[in-house]
């Protein structure tokens, strides 16, 4: 299985928690070894955002994905 539909069961598996409190997450790029994500809805703004991507997404990730090292949460465009 690619790097790519690895990362996405990833966050499929974070997602349920994410649009419980009103937000979500997509993957924008995955660069071996990094993944750049986007939380969207009420997860762009919330104020344990930072608290939500180590422990959440990024370790999720990288527990899931070994050739990943670095996930990086980017803004709108």
């Amino acid at each position: 299985m690619d790097i790519e539909k690895r990362v996405q069961q990833a966050l499929e598996k974070v997602r349920p928690y994410l649009q419980d409190d009103g937000g979500d997450i997509v993957l924008v790029d995955v660069d071996v070894p990094v993944v750049r994500v986007k939380l969207l809805g009420a997860c762009r703004h919330c104020d344990i955002k930072t608290t939500t991507m180590k422990i959440g997404v990024e370790d999720l990730i990288i527990k899931s994905v070994p050739e990943i090292t670095k996930v990086i949460s980017v803004e709108e465009d």
